[in-house]
This record gives C-alpha cells, structure tokens and sequence, in this order.
C-alpha cells in the first residue's frame, strides 16, 4: 500500500456568543509538540453542565485525548478509540470529584494520518468533509431527534428547528464508559474538513459550509461561518475548525526526489 506525507493548512476559532455567559467549548489543533509523522489531530468539544463545569468537561476531554493519542513514537489510529475512552473515564472522575452532577462534553475528533482520516465521535458536534464544491455530513447526531431521523419518525430538515434537538443520547463523562463511533475516510488532494458544534450547524444547512468555508485563508474561513451563525442569532457558544489537504505527497516519490538531489550534488563535486 502506498504511503503518503500531507501538507495540511488549518484554521480555528472558539467564540463565546451573545447569549451565553461564558463558553464552554473547547478546541484543539495542532501545536507543533508533536511531529507531522505521529499525525495531525483536530478536536472540537462542547462541555455540559452549567457555570464552568462545562467548560472543565470540554478542555479535560481534549486534553486527556492528546495524552493519549501521542504516548506513542508512532502514528496510532487505534490509540483514538483508547483515547476517547480515557476521556470520558477522567471527566466522568472529575464530576465525581467537583460534585458537579451532569456534567460532560460532546467530542469530534479528525486524526489524519497519511491519506487517511480517523474519526472519532460522541454527541453532536459535527465533521463535515467539503469535495468539490459539495458538503457532506460525516458525522450522526448523538441525540434524541437524531434517532427519531434515523428511524425516519421525522424528516432531516426537520431537525435544526426540533424543541428535543439537543438532548443528548450519548456524551463523554455521563457514565464510566462511553461508545465512540469511529470511522475512516480516504482523503483527496483539495478536501476541506470542518469541525464544528451545534452552536454553528444549527443555523447553517449542510449545503452551506460548501459556500461559506471556501477562502483561501482558513482562518478567514472559521471566522466567516461564525460570523454566519451568530448574525443568525445562534443560542449557543460558536466553535470551528477548518482544514484544508493541499497536498498528498507518496512517500515514495519524495525518497525518489531526495535520491535525485544527492546524485546531482555528487556530480557537482565530481565537476570541480
């Protein structure tokens, strides 16, 4: 199977809003304490709770998933199914110890390794995956209207505007163990992944962020469509991530690259 190294532009922002007194979502992008080689991992989280015990969720969540994903030397995808568990173990421990009752956090996680992107996912921040002009959901709500789409009770475009749209089915630190969804997709040169929590997609429709996440800045990008959702009055804290795959190179093709630049330099020196 052939291997490649992706360069990867990304982009994030999380906003408090103009209905909540303090924000409880949490992101998480690369920092460069890790090398490329381990893989690049992007997270959304949106705590629970009340006051700041929400926030506590959503930050000791990413902060835990981190841990464990980049224990290793080597890049470990099955370490996210690990990771999201021992995430959910410390929040869980955390309300325990703060006394803090229901407190938790959804989490989307994007590990890109290769040409490959991981996902794992609890509650109901969403992964959208942008290709060629179009949108497309990777994600299943963790929710009771989610199950009522899914057992197609009511239709999709019922969801946004639902009085149940978000009571959660499933979230990290609500029990002592937890049910990730985790999936794989290959990517494409030229694919944008947007992470985002119910605060944005909740006034924006799937085939929006085509439209709204497309600048060439990807900084730009997440600012646009939390601008987009907070001029549509969202009642909730704001968070994005965008990334963006500029380019997938075959890890054969650079050995080539580098074997043509060290023949060329012992020619120079064969020609002074």
């Amino acid at each position: 199977m052939r291997k490649y190294i992706p360069e990867i532009e990304s982009g994030g922002l999380s906003l408090i809003g103009s209905v909540r007194e303090d924000n409880q979502d949490s992101i998480y992008l690369p920092d460069g304490l890790y090398p490329p080689e381990m893989g690049l991992l992007y997270a959304v989280a949106d705590g629970m709770g009340g006051y700041t015990h929400g926030a506590v969720a959503s930050s000791l969540a990413l902060e835990s998933l981190v841990g464990t994903l980049y224990e290793k030397d080597a890049p470990n995808p099955k370490a996210l199914l690990t990771g999201v568990e021992k995430a959910n173990l410390e929040v869980y421990k955390a309300a325990q110890r703060l006394a803090a009752g229901r407190m938790g956090t959804t989490l989307t996680a994007a590990y890109v390794v290769g040409d490959s992107l991981y996902l794992a996912h609890v509650g109901d921040s969403r992964a959208y995956l942008i290709r060629n002009g179009r949108s497309i959901c990777l994600t299943s709500d963790h929710t009771t209207v989610g199950d009522m789409v899914r057992a197609k009770l009511i239709p999709p475009d019922k969801i946004r505007t639902h009085a149940q749209r978000s009571v959660l089915t499933k979230a990290i630190g609500l029990g002592l163990f937890v049910q990730p969804d985790i999936n794989q997709h290959q990517l494409l040169e030229g694919d944008r992944v947007v992470l985002c929590t119910d605060g944005v997609w909740s006034v924006i429709n799937d085939d929006e962020f085509a439209k709204v996440a497309n600048e060439s800045s990807l900084e730009q990008s997440s600012q646009n469509l939390l601008d987009l959702a907070l001029n549509r009055d969202t009642d909730d804290n704001v968070s994005a991530i965008i990334f963006h795959i500029q380019k997938l190179t075959s890890v054969q093709e650079e050995v080539q690259t580098e074997q043509k630049i060290s023949w060329f330099q012992k020619l120079r020196k064969l020609a002074r």
